[in-house]
């Protein structure tokens, strides 16, 4: 399992994470495997799946993250495995020492009963058995709020990095089913393999996104050079050539150069206002929805206009790229 893993070409995430969840699925035995991944919000999706005949799909549904709560996904941080072999099984009472200073806790312990809920939800989903996995991955430096000197001083001091769930693989059995311990760590020690080939294609995807970060830069840099700034809107290649984008605009000398879909030029001083008394100290804004970023007139904008870029060339000129809605659907599952 682990040499097809290795052997898997970079660049292609979903296959990594179908073949992981194959192997999962031919392991261990299960009626059903499947790859579930945290977004940002921390809701999750299906990603990948594997069921024996019959069963209903869960592949592509959206699950809020209310059912994997914040305290669940912090014990699957420090328990990386947990089964649960019979969820109409009995559970067995654990009595204290009285003389123990502290509480007894089975947080770190495969003997864990799981919680009612959990046990209800496992019944919704005609689940009578289950083995979790949890993928492990080390937290991106993007999403790093410590400063670049920090950053360095955690490195000098050889501090290790910090993890993050990156989601989990799950199988499910209609039965009861117990996997030895063997089977158990064989299937923790593959999720390992796998969180680092997931490390891998996200240090790949940033080095892309670097180069074309400095595509941009020495393009827009040539652009600049030329005779009159309006080049960059006049000329080719021009301003939209840097973005994949729907529209485009130049602020130069107070007055507006527009390319492509963009709002209009009363709309455009609107913004530029809206910019200036709530941006000011930033270099530009980049907004997957100008509505959710709070500016006042985002419902004149219509359909038309959604997402914005705008970039500040001095404390007078300005470039702005802009995008359109995207129709998106999501489909949620769990009890209607």
């Amino acid at each position: 399992a682990i040499a097809r893993l290795q052997a898997l070409p970079s660049g292609n995430l979903q296959k990594l994470v179908d073949t992981v969840v194959q192997e999962i699925f031919e392991l261990t035995g299960y009626d059903r495997a499947m790859a579930y991944k945290f977004h940002d919000d921390d809701h999750g999706e299906v990603i990948s799946e594997i069921t024996k005949p019959g069963l209903e799909p869960y592949l592509g549904l959206h699950y809020p993250a209310t059912d994997i709560p914040q305290a669940a996904r912090f014990l699957f941080m420090k328990n990386k495995v947990r089964m649960i072999c019979d969820c109409h099984a009995k559970p067995v009472k654990v009595y204290q020492d009285g003389k123990l200073s502290l509480d007894l806790t089975l947080c770190g312990s495969t003997l864990r009963a799981p919680h009612s809920c959990h046990l209800q939800y496992m019944e919704n989903m005609d689940s009578i058995a289950s083995l979790v996995m949890a993928v492990v991955i080390n937290e991106g430096e993007d999403e790093d709020d410590s400063s670049a000197v920090e950053q360095q001083q955690q490195q000098q001091q050889q501090q290790p990095k910090r993890k993050r769930l990156w989601g989990l693989v799950v199988c499910h059995n209609t039965t009861p089913r117990f996997v030895p311990f063997p089977l158990r760590y064989a299937c923790e020690f593959l999720m390992q393999v796998f969180a680092i080939h997931v490390n891998k294609e996200f240090e790949l995807e940033n080095q892309i996104q670097e180069k074309n970060i400095l595509r941009t830069q020495t393009l827009l840099c040539d652009m600049l050079m030329r005779d009159a700034p309006l080049g960059i809107v006049t000329q080719s290649p021009n301003v939209m050539d840097l973005v994949k984008c729907d529209g485009a605009a130049l602020l130069y000398n107070k007055k507006f150069w527009r390319l492509g879909l963009t709002p209009t030029e009363a709309q455009m001083r609107g913004i530029v206002v809206w910019l200036a008394e709530y941006h000011m100290d930033s270099t530009g804004l980049s907004t997957d929805s100008l509505y959710d970023a709070g500016f006042p007139g985002a419902l004149a904008l219509g359909d038309a206009i959604c997402g914005m870029a705008a970039v500040r060339i001095n404390s007078k000129d300005m470039l702005f790229w802009f995008r359109t809605h995207t129709a998106a659907e999501v489909r949620w599952g769990g009890a209607k």
